[in-house]
């Protein structure tokens, strides 16, 4: 059987919005990992077949194939392709899966995967509007379908009501929400102070640490921020944070492992992605986790680590109750409510902290997935060697 292995991962620390990261052209950012995930692995950057980055409102320096783009602003051979995808948060997630499959079909033994994102250059959601505005259409990617409207009537499409819909359908209290963003700030801290992303991050000028953790952040503040729907309980205190960044993987057949002289840290185990409620849209790791589990015929229990988005914290609130996961194994090091969620980027930022996280625990499994617009989900399960 045919292995897909991965040999290197590699990221920037993730700037806070208007942070330090925020003047850098985003195919800088991403030629910056791209350097040094070549440099790390020792590879002939020449023998790569292609390079799949992950990005979204890819308009303005995000438009034109930025994985193409970034490749070449890196100074590497222009012999070697790039595709740009959108799965909207798992589009780089996604992005390791193409890759991955095309190791595993036997059809390329090199490739890359990442994304990146500046979102303090282009805020979310930016791309729709300016490409629409000109042209006098304002009813958005759903309103203006007579299929959607006759199968969802208007209901409203926006993550905010999803996570609020999750929160009341799974009883998870506006306490519930502050108190697990205030230990996801305190994990990601730890980690920070610990040196544990020291390995997987490459500094980018005075930018050596990941921005977004706040030591300052209590119950008292949080409960002191107004909900973002009136009435509601989600705040920004309990959402992931704005912010820009870049990562990077380099993938391998056994074929290349060989004939590069590669060292391979992990394989992928498993990868699906499975689609679920889009009112609701952020639910989608429940039965996308599920799903992989029945797939695999493993247990919640043999994941030794999960890594899951923090888009807000009911859906990993709700994904616990639903999974009976160990919390202690979730997140171990924080996740976006603290490090920030550079939306093309995070799906190989948490996959990049997975791997380096199962070397130092020594754990064997672990698991990835977070919810993306649309309400879907990728699963990834990598094996650390």
């Amino acid at each position: 059987m045919a292995e897909a292995y991965i040999v290197e991962a590699v990221r920037t620390p993730v700037g806070r919005r208007r942070g330090g990261l925020a003047a850098v052209h985003p195919a800088d950012l991403g030629a910056h990992v791209l350097k040094a995930l070549v440099e790390r692995s020792g590879i002939d950057p020449s023998a790569v077949e292609d390079v799949v980055f992950g990005c979204l409102d890819t308009v303005g320096p995000q438009a034109g194939d930025i994985a193409r783009t970034a490749w070449l602003a890196a100074g590497l051979p222009e012999e070697v392709p790039g595709v740009t995808i959108d799965r909207q948060c798992g589009s780089s997630q996604q992005a390791v899966h193409f890759a991955a499959q095309g190791v595993l079909s036997g059809t390329q033994d090199l490739v890359v995967a990442g994304g990146t994102q500046n979102m303090s250059m282009i805020p979310i959601a930016f791309a729709s509007r300016q490409a629409a505005e000109p042209l006098g259409l304002t009813d958005g990617p759903y309103a203006g379908s007579e299929g959607w409207r006759a199968r969802y009537a208007n209901a409203p499409v926006n993550q905010f009501h999803g996570a609020e819909l999750i929160a009341a359908k799974w009883g998870i209290t506006r306490r519930d929400q502050e108190e697990y963003a205030l230990r996801s700030h305190r994990r990601a801290l730890r980690a920070i102070d610990e040196g544990r992303f020291a390995r997987e991050t490459v500094a980018h000028g005075d930018v050596t640490v990941d921005e977004g953790p706040r030591r300052d952040t209590t119950l008292e503040k949080m409960a002191d921020l107004k909900p973002v729907v009136e009435g509601g309980t989600i705040t920004a205190a309990c959402s992931s944070q704005v912010s820009d960044g870049a990562a990077a993987m380099l993938l391998a057949s056994e074929r290349a492992v060989a004939a590069h002289g590669l060292t391979p840290r992990a394989r992928v185990h498993h990868l699906s992605v499975r689609g679920e409620d889009p009112i609701r849209m952020l639910s989608a790791p429940i039965p996308a986790t599920a799903h992989a589990l029945r797939k695999t015929g493993m247990s919640i229990d043999d994941m030794d680590l999960v890594e899951i988005n923090e888009a807000f914290a009911p859906v990993v609130l709700a994904w616990l109750k639903e999974t009976g996961a160990d919390p202690d194994r979730v997140n171990a090091n924080g996740g976006a409510i603290a490090l920030g969620h550079p939306l093309g980027a995070t799906g190989v930022r948490l996959m990049t902290t997975l791997l380096h996280e199962l070397e130092r625990t020594g754990g064997r499994f672990g698991l990835q997935t977070m919810c993306e617009g649309g309400g879907q989900a990728n699963v990834t399960i990598i094996e650390r060697l």
